[in-house]
């Protein structure tokens, strides 16, 4: 028997938001994918509020989260990605950026690219992509999520 569990979120300002219908949390991936020239690849995507974040998407049934994130980053950028490290798991729950209510697990992972710069072919999902240090990401318009991840890759880059 499966049960429906209703959701409420409530925004800052006391209205209700949405109401969504989803009985358990979407496992996705995130790549954190570097270049050459250790630059960080952003995409900019209406799903986030045309913020910028990672190239990424749900892990199907039967597909390890890495065969996932291969996946999705050819399917998202065109690119091949190596060196995939696993970084960080974020609960994101219904965040107000994404373009409807949902429950995400992201499972996050740092890689490398081999890729030109100017390799990138992105698919119908994002607008736009750039090529940033990540210290220089900070300063951008970034969906939360992918901020946090961010400064966690610094963090990892030099640590104290």
């Amino acid at each position: 028997m499966s049960f429906v569990v209703l959701f409420k979120q409530v925004s800052k300002k006391n209205n209700i938001r949405q109401m969504s219908e989803q009985t358990y949390p979407i496992t996705t991936v995130g790549a954190t994918i570097f270049n050459q020239d250790n630059q960080l690849l952003l995409i900019k995507t209406h799903k986030w509020n045309h913020k910028y974040g990672l190239p990424g998407g749900k892990i199907e049934v039967g597909e390890a989260s890495k065969q996932a994130l291969i996946r999705e980053v050819k399917e998202e950028t065109n690119l091949d990605i190596f060196d995939i490290e696993f970084m960080l798991a974020q609960d994101v729950i219904f965040s107000e950026e994404f373009y409807k209510p949902k429950h995400f697990i992201f499972l996050n992972y740092r890689c490398q690219t081999s890729n030109s710069p100017n390799d990138v072919v992105l698919n119908e999902e994002a607008q736009s992509y750039v090529w940033v240090l990540p210290e220089e990401a900070l300063q951008m318009d970034l969906n939360h999520p992918t901020k946090l991840l961010i400064e966690e890759v610094i963090k990892f880059a030099n640590p104290q």
